[in-house]
């Protein structure tokens, strides 16, 4: 794997800290920047020559700036930054306006350190993480509407069987490579039905379209 840069965004000095000394201690993460506010990270990112992350982990409750905010800024102005929130807030509403909002992952503070690690690596390669406190979110959620949702007719847009295979094999954790394997296609062909995927569907990134087939009964969550 290769060497995945991360930021962190948390005002409270001491996680932030252990926060750091953890994402050094992992082989191949970089711990490029530690910020206390959303403003102070932007600032950095803003500074000429600037390193930009992979991944951003940022909390939701900042002075300033909070994690709906920063969110919304990153995802509008640094793209291929990919965040993934930290915090002490886990209520599903939350949670599924997170993800809609471009969040890659979602996060409980007291999460034990394997998972983090996982949810780094996870997106980094996939796009997106959730774990089973989000998806039981998502099925909670007042978005997630299985009982008006169960056919698939009332997709409100068209999708090709192809698109719906890939599809399929993203919300299974596949990246483009790997499903262009499982399908005898080119990395290519699958990004390009990956992007279209998210266009079609008005997503914000491959979180938000995995949270679009939840949505729509395309594909069904894990019991």
């Amino acid at each position: 794997m290769n060497e995945i840069k991360i930021a962190i965004v948390d005002d409270q000095n001491l996680f932030r800290q252990s926060l750091g000394l953890l994402i050094d201690s992992v082989e191949q993460f970089k711990l490029i920047s530690e910020s206390e506010d959303g403003n102070s990270f932007l600032e950095k990112l803003n500074t000429t020559g600037a390193e930009l992350p992979d991944i951003a982990i940022i909390d939701m409750d900042m002075p300033g700036m909070n994690g709906i905010e920063l969110n919304t800024i990153l995802h509008q102005q640094y793209t291929r930054i990919k965040v993934i929130v930290l915090s002490v807030h886990v209520q599903p509403l939350l949670i599924t306006q997170m993800i809609n909002a471009g969040a890659a992952a979602y996060l409980a503070k007291n999460c034990d350190k394997n998972e983090l690690i996982t949810a780094i690596e996870t997106v980094y390669k996939t796009g997106f993480y959730f774990n089973a406190g989000v998806l039981m979110a998502l099925r909670e959620s007042a978005n997630y509407r299985t009982q008006t949702q169960k056919n698939i007719s009332n997709i409100p847009v068209k999708l090709t069987a192809r698109e719906k295979q890939v599809l399929e094999l993203i919300c299974k954790e596949y990246n483009n490579a790997e499903i262009g394997e499982q399908l005898f296609l080119s990395t290519r062909t699958i990004e390009g039905h990956r992007n279209n995927l998210i266009n079609k569907a008005g997503c914000r990134n491959t979180a938000g379209l995995v949270l679009f087939a939840i949505k729509y009964s395309l594909f069904q969550l894990p019991v």
